[in-house]
């Protein structure tokens, strides 16, 4: 696929007979088709990219905890516990494609919220130089909005990955022109819905759905560039004649035969229910993941010869630190109270990121899922906590002097000395849970002590 690229706009040869119908979206195989390019087709070759974006998921929550408090002390704190989350870690280590979407989401929350903060400068720049006026009922245009254009590049890039991609479109969309909406009647326009329908709405729909649609698009180019493709001459064969769609074979070639790969796609998924047989030991349901219940185990060795430690193991589960993912719903609910409660505008971009990663699965519990689907929740929970512990570090009375208030030098709250523990305890949970997340060997009795909740096994 990479050797036959003519240029990256353009695209190359996609031939694939071995595998037939892919229910994915391009991208996610194109990404991992350069690291073989480099690697060869060995485990470096599959994993090198997936590790490269893994890396860069931590490096965009650490931005994104940036932009959203502007502080890099919380931002470090966001880090430190990115790095400690297995599910990060283990979805970076092999080549699948979610680690791909994750950090394309990540980066629109990112981009996201430096458009948010940069129209809010512009309409407070707008009422200081007597833009908004009675006489100008829409309120200020406000111009080109770059930040905005590349949440739509980076949002069309995460829906070219995956199809759930669609959810962060309709969330973040809609998350844009509310908070249009709400800026043009916080600084007093006089029709601030007409104002933002007809100035802020045309633009959102170009830039947070026109484009990702056009990127998606691009992202097929190698499929309509090859004459082997699956399914590239559907309509000439007669497949689409003899399918649900026959009205496709009245289409162009190559579109009806895009369309009817689409249409397959979706009868894929949607099929793939629980109450029509299909399941799986490692599946688990969207409720599940709030509190990391059931991961899955990638690896398994069990018969091995471990001379004075027999019995022993090496496993690899796709593990959510307890630490971490334990505190899901106290802070998504703290973050909502903080939001209706205290106007505490710094939640509202990894709330609603949540929101996109979560409650669209929630209608469509019924059918087969797995925990790493939940793999694009845990950075926006991480914000959160973040958040949340800075919150905490301004609270509580100073410690009286002792050996924690002289090793620091200088006097400290009971809620930073709270916020310091709790780092601490990510960080061991992290290392005691490590053997399952690096494919350790251990002892039996180790593994067992692992295993805290039945659903774990």
């Amino acid at each position: 696929m990479v050797r036959s690229w003519v240029n990256p706009v353009l695209g190359g040869i996609e031939s694939n007979p071995g595998y037939g119908l892919v229910v994915h979206p391009p991208l996610g195989k194109q990404l991992l088709a350069v690291g073989e390019a480099l690697f060869g087709y060995t485990p470096l070759g599959w994993r090198v990219m997936t590790a490269l974006f893994g890396a860069a998921v931590i490096s965009f929550i650490f931005l994104l905890t940036r932009r959203l408090t502007q502080s890099t002390a919380l931002a470090l704190v966001a880090g430190v516990i990115a790095v400690c989350d297995g599910v990060l870690l283990v979805a970076a280590k092999f080549g699948m494609l979610d680690i791909f979407q994750v950090l394309f989401v990540v980066a629109a929350a990112w981009t996201l919220a430096g458009d948010m903060r940069e129209v809010h400068g512009r309409f407070h720049d707008a009422r200081l130089a007597g833009l908004i006026t009675p006489g100008e009922p829409l309120g200020p245009r406000l111009g080109f909005r770059w930040w905005r254009f590349a949440t739509g590049v980076l949002l069309g890039l995460s829906l070219s990955v995956k199809w759930s991609g669609l959810y962060y479109i309709a969330f973040f969309g809609l998350l844009s022109a509310f908070w249009d909406l709400w800026l043009r009647r916080r600084y007093g326009v006089r029709s601030p819905f007409a104002g933002a329908v007809l100035r802020d709405v045309p633009l959102a729909l170009a830039s947070l759905v026109a484009l990702p649609a056009a990127i998606y698009a691009w992202s097929w180019r190698a499929w309509f560039a090859s004459e082997t493709s699956v399914y590239r001459h559907a309509v000439s064969d007669g497949t689409v004649a003899d399918s649900a769609w026959p009205w496709l074979a009245r289409l162009p070639e190559s579109l009806g035969g895009w369309l009817y790969y689409h249409f397959s796609v979706l009868e894929f998924h949607g099929s793939l229910t629980s109450s029509s047989g299909h399941s799986h030991p490692w599946d688990s349901k969207p409720w599940a993941w709030l509190v990391a219940a059931r991961p899955i185990l990638y690896y398994s060795a069990t018969d091995l010869d471990c001379g004075a430690l027999s019995p022993c193991r090496e496993m690899i589960y796709l593990f959510g630190t307890p630490a971490i993912w334990w505190l899901t719903v106290p802070v998504l609910a703290w973050a909502a109270w903080a939001w209706l409660t205290r106007r505490d505008t710094r939640v509202i971009v990894p709330l609603v990121a949540f929101a996109a990663g979560f409650v669209p699965w929630l209608a469509a519990f019924d059918r087969q899922m797995y925990f790493f689907y939940a793999t694009a929740l845990v950075p926006f929970t991480i914000v959160l906590l973040a958040i949340a512990l800075g919150r905490l570090a301004q609270r509580g009375a100073p410690l009286r002097p002792g050996p924690v208030r002289r090793l620091a030098g200088y006097p400290i709250t009971t809620g930073q000395a709270a916020a310091v523990v709790y780092l601490a305890v990510v960080v061991g949970m992290f290392l005691y849970w490590s053997p399952i997340l690096y494919g350790m060997r251990i002892p039996e009795g180790y593994y067992q002590s692992l295993m805290w909740l039945p659903s774990w096994t």
